[in-house]
């Protein structure tokens, strides 16, 4: 086990240790005693779930039971099965899959106890799911190759000349494209299929995914890039000279994105009050540190800090209508990106 790997197992000890306190000195008894389960789908990776999952367990005396894969993937099989899935819980990397198993009214409304603890641009409107952890859209840049008053005020404005071989990018990446999701509902499909295509035409170097945008910076391939922010905290939590910054766009713009992951309670689950356990768990101060600790993601609870000026400056959009990948897919495809 690696540093941080050991560093992380050591936070999770201490928040075992909370909630078993907190429980009166030993796993919840009566969960124990009914032998409680959950079944989680969770497009979450297991090198993150696996440990809080198994926190969940040592505190709670409720077994869990976890189907790992793809987010997407995921989301179709949720809605196959439909009322005879075995999952209670859908823990889904965006909120762009959420929204869609909530436009099929597969979830079941959560409790306001729950609701409450986030805010309503880290919900959905229905209350059928709430983010656990949130990411934004930067723009990432060279400070040694990039001038301050170089860096433009909208994603829009680096189809420039100036900009000409100098962007990196990810159009295969399930977080770039749903930001040009969120880009279609904010400015519309023309805008953003012209955007696309004279961000093409201007040279942008794609990349296979975010930290490949964040080391061909590094390495001098191009000069700036759009990837999600926890990205760059990574790099520099190895290397503090690492020799890429990050910034925002204006206020309001679409390349301000911020998605989050989220859970959602089956409609079908008959573990519900287990499950309000479970998302409970997940939005409590100590796990929501653990996360920024951990994954460099922003708390999404109310009563934490961090991701403030971030929020601010981000697009109001519903995420909910981040579901519509499909067709982004399509634009992506028209415009040869994909």
């Amino acid at each position: 086990m690696n540093t941080k790997d050991t560093r992380a197992y050591g936070v999770l000890l201490v928040i075992i240790l909370f909630f078993v306190s907190a429980c009166g000195g030993s796993p919840d008894e009566s969960a124990s005693n009914s032998e409680e389960s959950l079944t989680i789908y969770s497009g979450r990776s297991e090198s993150l779930v696996a440990p809080v999952i198994e926190a969940f367990q040592e505190s709670t005396g409720i077994r869990v039971e976890v189907r790992y894969g793809d987010t997407a993937q995921l989301a179709v099989a949720l809605t196959e099965e439909g009322d005879a899935s075995k999952a209670d819980i859908f823990w889904a990397q965006d909120a762009g899959a959420l929204g869609a198993l909530a436009s099929n009214e597969q979830f079941t409304v959560l409790p306001d106890s729950l609701l409450m603890k986030v805010a309503p641009s880290m919900r959905s409107a229905d209350g059928s799911w709430v983010a656990t952890n949130a990411r934004a859209r930067v723009l990432a840049f060279s400070p040694g190759r990039v001038a301050e008053d170089e860096l433009p005020m909208s994603v829009l404005d680096l189809t420039d000349s100036k900009f000409k071989n100098r962007v990196g990018w990810a159009p295969t990446n399930g977080s770039f494209q749903s930001f040009v999701s969120a880009m279609r509902e904010l400015v519309g499909d023309e805008t953003t299929r012209a955007w696309l295509i004279d961000m093409k035409a201007n040279g942008a170097k794609s990349y296979p995914k975010n930290s490949a945008i964040l080391q061909g910076i590094a390495n001098g391939e191009v000069d700036l890039g759009l990837p999600n922010h926890y990205y760059l905290l990574r790099f520099k939590s190895e290397d503090a000279g690492f020799p890429v910054e990050q910034t925002s766009f204006a206020s309001g713009d679409p390349g301000n994105l911020v998605n989050v992951a989220g859970v959602g309670i089956l409609a079908s689950s008959k573990a519900t009050s287990a499950a309000i356990r479970f998302v409970s768990f997940l939005l409590s101060p100590e796990m929501q540190q653990f996360f920024v600790d951990n994954t460099f993601e922003f708390a999404v609870t109310t009563a934490s800090s961090g991701g403030d000026a971030v929020e601010a400056a981000m697009p109001e959009i519903d995420l909910n209508s981040l579901r519509k990948l499909e067709s982004t897919l399509e634009m992506l495809r028209e415009v040869e990106l994909l």
